[in-house]
């Protein structure tokens, strides 16, 4: 095809762009497109024919006209363009799209000239640095409220007072002995064609008018109306009508709305009145006069639309500014900004407003007034709420109710029912007690009244509980916000506890009762736990007459009891005091099962259960059947947990502190690695290992390096080895082939050698068995590297940092030099 025929294409899609950009151009209108400028016939359009310049073009006069690309494409299959090219245009503008040079352009149709568009909704963030549109102006929220939509319900039965116009569709179905249906369009001379019965005037008439008209026509043209056949007139498409927005409005212009849209349509697609313009005398105007004036506050308050009237054809909205506004603040129900019109009053304004809240103070309320120069300030009492008239600029301020409380006593502590009371004419504190419901058993002897003094200083009465209930001391008559006070016995002690610790099921610290035993304490415990023994149970006692003058002073009493086995109750029992701690010990003797696991090359690998104290590793070797023939002896181990080696008990804290080094130690290491990575994770390999020579104690049985064997060690007879590891410093870390006679150095060659940050002399190698050996000093400066095995791990740590030295420390080591030459040349002289 030629770019001739591909340029008419173009044109004839974008020929209703040219026509409106045009007449906004030439008339500076912001007039909309409409449906008459559109093509009526796309069907034979093949966009392949397009290149990409002009389908660039077509978005870019889309764009300008203030349509997205949803619109073109909407408004393109709406005049015939075929399913399959609709998807083909969808798909070329988005390749356009993702090769850039063009400004982005969302559903909306958003582009740098939104606001030339007449349908065009604000976005949150238009004009509004913070994205936040929420304006304090009562009613405004209506309008921009994306939430809220005001849109003309077209699926609706016909309105019997619809005022037939041209475009309309008027559906006429006659039923009965004739039957017929006729779907007729009003021409632009206000006519329809009725087939057979004649061009019929129905432009202006209503929609029951225009029903009659018709059927009087159809019964003067034979048809037998009333007599079997009927006659049913309804609305079919609706027309479009021209509304013009003016005034206060955010986007004022000329509307293209359906004919059934009403005022709040109109208002809501202009985007409502502006911070200017007034929500309470919207006019519209048919025929050069005001034929309704809209006050949305009958709407906002009280739910009516009687002024929300449907819209004609050139009718005009004026939003005027607005006259006078008051602004609301504190304890309403809907602080704001409110419009207020001739005759309304404070009374009004706080309607409006939703009316107080439930802690307003409504006595008063506070009036900030614009006078001719300055302002003032005036108050208006709550019997002239319906009187006063709203001023210009007015500024209402309802404030809070006090946070205290004209008649209030408050009681606490040994009473039944603690709180807040009233003061009741001639209360006195013995009645304060008694609306209590009285004093508990606990209570103590002494109370306390705290009292407000007349410059609200606190003041201190104490009394005598005892004698204010038995009379016997005058009653004390009580006052406003007196808050009394019955301490408690518990009040003056700390809490009496028991501790119990060791052979018991849940041991800890339990609140004491009077007369408890030692054999009760075990019960809250949960009993004596398996190998506890019942014997020799020892109670430590606090005291509290030690002598601080002897260093030998007893600072504890001990004794020791004995409990019933089966927890029963006797004379015997030992009772506790408070603050004692009960120790249960376990059975002489009793010991619970302790095994230790074999692996690897053995006969008979698995768990083998300790039979007696000096088991010892060759004990365990010979039960599991000895050693295999491909067993490597030299690299048998012994996995040891950190605890069984440092050979005491540890608490969870020791534990936590032992991770803590553990850590800090594998860090340090990390530190000597260009690439931490690489680094051997000690905490793993080798912290819980002990070097061993398996083949000696093989060989020599019960000998001082036949380690006694613990509860949870591992014994592992690896199979022969055959490789070497090289890790740390060394250009490339990796396994080489174990072969005799290779010295160290050998092996880190076969790893590429040292790297250039490598410390030779801390070069160290870890054998298959877990021992560790070094690198030493041999001659001068030479050095000797340990001699490798197989299975054996050689690390190349890092050299550390060189030290750097600041200015100071420079400054300060040459001052030092120049101090030490001055004296040495003295002497020299002297």
């Amino acid at each position: 095809m030629t770019n001739k025929k591909a340029g008419i294409i173009l044109g004839i899609i974008c020929l209703f762009f040219i026509t409106n950009i045009g007449l906004a151009t030439a008339q500076n209108s912001t007039t909309p497109i409409t449906s008459q400028s559109i093509p009526s016939d796309l069907s034979n359009v093949n966009i392949n024919d397009l290149s990409d310049a002009q389908i660039r073009q077509l978005i870019q006069r889309g764009q300008a006209a203030g349509l997205s690309d949803d619109d073109l494409i909407t408004q393109a299959q709406d005049r015939g363009l075929p399913d399959d090219q609709v998807e083909l245009l969808k798909q070329r503008i988005a390749d356009i799209r993702s090769k850039g040079g063009l400004p982005s352009a969302d559903s909306t149709g958003q582009t740098t000239n939104n606001h030339r568009r007449l349908n065009y909704i604000p976005d949150s963030t238009d004009n509004k640095p913070d994205g936040n549109i929420k304006s304090r102006i009562y009613g405004a929220d209506l309008f921009r409220n994306k939430k809220i939509k005001f849109e003309p319900n077209i699926k609706i039965a016909t309105p019997v007072n619809y005022i037939v116009g041209p475009e309309d569709q008027l559906v006429i179905n006659v039923y009965g002995k004739s039957v017929t249906n006729w779907k007729l369009e009003v021409t632009p001379d206000g006519n329809i064609n009725v087939p057979s019965v004649g061009v019929i005037n129905v432009a202006g008439k209503t929609i029951e008018q225009a029903a009659q008209l018709i059927k009087s026509r159809l019964s003067a043209s034979h048809y037998a109306i009333g007599q079997g056949t009927s006659v049913q007139v309804s609305l079919g498409n609706i027309r479009s009508i021209k509304v013009m927005m003016v005034g206060q409005l955010m986007r004022p212009g000329t509307y293209t709305l359906p004919s059934l849209a009403t005022v709040f349509n109109a208002l809501y697609a202009a985007g409502g009145p502006t911070d200017n313009g007034s929500f309470r005398q919207i006019a519209v105007i048919r025929n050069n006069r005001v034929i309704r004036t809209l006050d949305v506050y009958d709407f906002l308050t009280k739910g009516d639309q009687k002024d929300n009237i449907g819209l004609q054809d050139q009718d005009i909205i004026q939003v005027p500014t607005y006259r006078t506004r008051v602004e609301m603040l504190g304890e309403v129900k809907i602080p704001g900004i409110f419009e207020s019109l001739p005759g309304e009053t404070l009374q009004d304004m706080i309607n409006f407003a939703g009316g107080f809240t439930t802690h307003a103070y409504t006595a008063r309320i506070k009036v900030v007034q614009v006078a001719d120069q300055q302002k003032r300030i005036t108050d208006v009492i709550e019997d002239d709420y319906k009187s006063y008239t709203p001023l210009r600029g007015d500024k209402y301020i309802i404030e809070r109710v006090l946070e205290r409380y004209e008649n209030r006593v408050i009681i606490t502590g040994a009473v039944f029912r603690p709180g807040e009371y009233e003061l009741q004419k001639g209360l006195t504190l013995s009645k304060l007690i008694a609306n209590a419901s009285g004093l508990k058993e606990d209570a103590f002897g002494r109370g306390n009244i705290t009292r407000l003094n007349a410059d609200n200083s606190k003041a201190l009465i104490p009394f005598s509980v005892k004698d204010i209930i038995g009379k016997t001391a005058a009653d004390i008559p009580l006052q406003r916000e007196d808050s009394v006070s019955i301490t408690s016995i518990f009040d003056l002690r700390d809490n009496y506890t028991v501790m119990i610790k060791g052979e018991v099921r849940k041991a800890g610290t339990y609140a004491y009762a009077d007369s408890m035993t030692v054999e009760d304490l075990v019960i809250k415990a949960g009993g004596f736990a398996q190998g506890a023994s019942t014997q020799r149970i020892e109670v430590s006692r606090r005291i509290n007459n030690g002598d601080p003058t002897s260093e030998n002073s007893r600072v504890a009493e001990v004794f020791s009891v004995n409990a019933d086995e089966a927890l029963k109750s006797g004379s015997g029992n030992f009772v506790l005091k408070p603050y004692d701690i009960v120790s249960v010990y376990s059975q002489p003797g009793y010991e619970t099962q302790r095994t230790i696991k074999v692996e690897g090359e053995v006969i008979y690998p698995g768990y083998y259960t300790i039979l007696k104290k000096d088991e010892k590793i060759s004990d365990i070797v010979k039960r599991a059947g000895g050693v295999s023939a491909s067993a490597d002896i030299d690299g048998g181990t012994l996995k040891r947990n950190n605890i069984a080696i440092l050979g005491v008990e540890k608490n969870k804290a020791d534990t936590a502190e032992l991770a803590r080094e553990r850590k800090d130690r594998q860090n340090r290491l990390k530190q000597s690695y260009d690439d931490a990575s690489t680094a051997p994770d000690t905490t793993v390999m080798r912290n819980n290992y002990v070097g061993i020579d398996l083949k000696a104690i093989i060989e020599r049985p019960g000998s001082s390096i036949d380690l006694l064997v613990e509860d949870g060690d591992v014994i592992r007879v690896p199979k022969k080895q055959q490789i070497v590891r090289v890790n740390g410093e060394v250009l490339y870390p990796s396994a080489v082939v174990y072969t005799g006679g290779k010295s160290f150095k050998g092996y880190v060659l076969n790893a590429g050698g040292f790297s250039p940050h490598a410390l030779r002399r801390g070069a160290y190698i870890v054998y298959a068995n877990g021992t560790v050996k070094g690198t030493r000093k041999a001659f001068f400066f030479f050095n000797s590297h340990p001699a490798v095995k197989p299975g054996s791990e050689i690390y190349v740590p890092r050299k550390p940092p060189p030290p750097a030295n600041s200015i100071q420390e420079i400054v300060g080591l040459s001052t030092g030099l120049v101090s030490l030459l001055a004296i040495i040349i003295g002497i020299v002289r002297l």
